[in-house]
């Protein structure tokens, strides 16, 4: 548990877009709260008891996944969202298992480059791309300010 940061700028602008078609609602903050759930609700991922909240740019999310992986994709999820400046994790784990590396992109980074880095073998990229499905779609497309999941190697 803890606060993780992310770069607020980039991300997806799902939050952004969808709360200003909403701007007559009495309450923004509300409404990008249920927003931010539903990305998480999109992922296929069961949190037990999931509650989503947002106080400016920090989002806060609670519940129970089943294991540290969901945890960890989750709090992706949320963090790679435009705007989002940090997410507050109080999500606990049902099966204890250590804990992956984040690694914010850089320019010029692919996942080969970044598996390189953080295993030693450039091949090891799919390892990285698998960490963080259904995040990615594609392994080439990943873009500078994304945070990513860089789990232990079995």
């Amino acid at each position: 548990m803890g606060l993780f940061s992310f770069f607020k700028k980039a991300g997806s602008k799902k939050l952004n877009e969808e709360a200003e078609a909403a701007k007559a609602e009495a309450d923004a903050a509300a409404y990008k709260s249920k927003l931010l759930g539903d990305i998480v609700k999109s992922l296929d991922i069961d949190i037990e008891d999931l509650e989503v909240s947002l106080d400016d740019d920090v989002v806060t999310v609670s519940g129970s996944a089943d294991s540290q992986a969901d945890k960890e994709k989750v709090i992706l999820a949320l963090g790679n969202v435009e705007g989002i400046a940090a997410v507050d994790d109080r999500l606990t784990v049902e099966v204890s298992e250590p804990a992956a590396v984040f690694y914010e992109v850089k320019g010029g980074d692919s996942l080969s480059k970044i598996a390189k880095a953080h295993y030693g073998d450039a091949m090891k990229y799919m390892e990285i791309f698998e960490a963080n499905k259904p995040l990615l779609k594609d392994p080439n497309q990943i873009y500078p300010g994304q945070v990513l999941r860089i789990p232990p190697l079995d």
